[in-house]
């Protein structure tokens, strides 16, 4: 074809022989197009680690939890304990906190203490593995931290004393123990039970990865109904005490034992693991009045149970008050109690109240529906901001959240719990935060695969991997023994990898962009 310059008159000619043309036969003339603007490219932007403890208690006395009876195989009661891992993790939990020494018994294998009889029966009998070990390499795989949980006075029930094996503390030294009611306990004004608890402890710390240990609320028993006006029989430690020149009243003489035995645990714990944080969950009321219209048991009084002198002289890395009751309540109002334990927290340690999900369907006339516990989290991200404010909660008790009862799980699942979250930073025990690892992508057809190259010899605990897939985030948390990950491809536009050291500080984002 011979090109021609086209002048002004010949183009008119063109366009006017056209547009005859196109109405000739019959079609509408086409209007010139205008070019297609492509979108803007979305921001990568990449979002705060979001952080919000979400914890699961996990009983074992009495076999309450875990094993759902005593004298399960191995493989069942492994198979039940990675059925609770999965509903806590579908759940959206990020902590379990085991109960590892009910009543001076171990669910791990000790030269200290018997093995506890809910895992094969019999008390001091070996179940043929090691639980607390099991529980932190399933938990691991999840991406969900481990609380040792431990009682450090409780003995037993006064009907187990003759199936107590032969070297249970309360075998070994009867003279420290004390029956009330239909209980044994160990006397916790004597200093060789207060060093037993310790020993147990630290030892725990020093043989397991254990992110913390976790004490419950049970220092002086309760009072009992069905031994109205008993009280603790300790006499004889406090003549002792006397003697030594100690000039306390009783009471006060019990308060400064419980005390005592924090202040030492907490000290002691970070010692043997400068890293793992010391959790206690004390009885929700301080003493009644404490806010104003609070009435029920006075903590402080009836079980010696000073709580709010060990948050406010940070004796804890975090704070579990019981907060067993409702939004609705009025004696025991849930949102008066949060509020004023946060007035209370003084020294910015966490706060992670207890809350009932053993209430939720339980058949009671004062059962909660599974809205409960849901709106309970959503009072407690609105004091997030306020000073001493709560930054998560635990649950009691897994029974519930594993067998969904009332709907609970997977409301939690549906709702507030739906974006994943890592627990807040210990900052004051550790501020610095590690290094950034060194990253590398490898499309590999449906998944993007995710080298991870460690820069410090620093313990870390976690590789937090987050992506973005069709404009919504996705993360989960990667153990640092695995240094891959994979992620899909399709859709996905960025990754992001920060590790997470042992007290839960984040290094600088890594990023990578197709």
């Amino acid at each position: 074809m011979q090109w021609i310059k086209a002048t002004p008159r010949v183009l008119t000619a063109v366009i006017a022989a056209a547009l005859f043309g196109a109405c000739a036969t019959g079609e509408a003339p086409t209007a010139p197009t205008a070019p297609v603007t492509p979108p803007p490219p979305v921001a990568f932007t990449v979002p705060a680690v979001t952080r919000e403890f979400r914890g699961l208690w996990i009983a074992t006395v009495a076999n309450i939890d875990w094993p759902s009876r005593s004298g399960l195989t191995v493989a069942q009661q492994q198979t039940e304990f990675s059925l609770i891992l999965d509903a806590a993790d579908q759940a959206g939990l990020n902590a379990i906190v085991l109960q590892v020494r009910a009543a001076g018994d171990a669910l791990f294998p000790s030269t200290l203490e018997p093995w506890s009889r809910s895992l094969t029966g019999t008390q001091g009998v070996d179940p043929g593995y090691d639980p607390l070990a099991y529980a932190i390499t399933q938990a691991r795989l999840r991406g969900i931290e481990v609380h040792a949980w431990f009682n450090p006075f409780r003995a037993a029930n006064l009907s187990d004393t003759l199936r107590l094996a032969s070297t249970h503390f309360a075998v070994r030294r009867p003279e420290l123990t004390r029956k009330y009611c239909t209980q044994l306990w160990f006397d916790p004004g004597a200093a060789a039970v207060q060093d037993q608890a310790i020993a147990v402890i630290t030892d725990v710390l020093r043989r397991y990865d254990v992110d913390a240990v976790h004490l419950d609320d049970f220092f002086y028993p309760y009072p009992d109904s069905r031994c109205a006006g008993l009280d603790f029989p300790d006499s004889a430690t406090y003549a002792t005490y006397q003697r030594g020149g100690g000039l306390l009243g009783r009471a006060d003489w019990r308060r400064d034992n419980v005390n005592r035995f924090v202040e030492r645990l907490y000290r002691e714990a970070h010692l043997v693991s400068p890293t793992a944080r010391v959790g206690i969950s004390p009885f929700g009321i301080w003493r009644p009045g404490s806010p104003a219209g609070i009435v029920g048991l006075d903590s402080y009084a009836s079980i010696y149970a000073d709580s709010r002198t060990w948050l406010q002289r940070g004796w804890v890395d975090y704070f579990a008050p019981q907060l067993y009751w409702s939004i609705a309540s009025t004696g025991q109002s849930f949102g008066a109690l949060l509020t004023w334990w946060g007035q209370q927290n003084t020294m910015r340690r966490h706060l992670w109240p207890g809350l009932a999900a053993y209430r939720v369907s339980d058949g009671s006339t004062s059962a909660y529906t599974a809205a409960e516990i849901p709106a309970q989290v959503q009072l407690i991200r609105g004091q997030n901001a306020a000073a001493g404010g709560s930054t998560g909660s635990l649950l009691y008790n897994t029974t519930v959240v594993v067998n969904d009862r009332g709907g609970l799980r997977s409301l939690l699942t549906s709702g507030v719990f739906a974006a994943r979250a890592l627990p807040p930073a210990t900052d004051w025990l550790d501020a610095t935060a590690p290094p950034a690892p060194t990253i590398g992508v490898t499309s590999l057809g449906a998944v993007l695969r995710v080298s991870i190259t460690p820069v410090t010899s620093e313990p870390l605990s976690w590789y937090l991997i987050r992506w973005r897939t069709n404009g919504t985030w996705s993360q989960r948390l990667q153990r640092v023994a695995a240094l891959t990950a994979d992620v899909p491809s399709a859709g996905t536009d960025g990754i992001v990898v920060n590790a997470i050291d042992k007290v839960g500080n984040a290094s600088t984002d890594v990023v990578w962009r197709p």
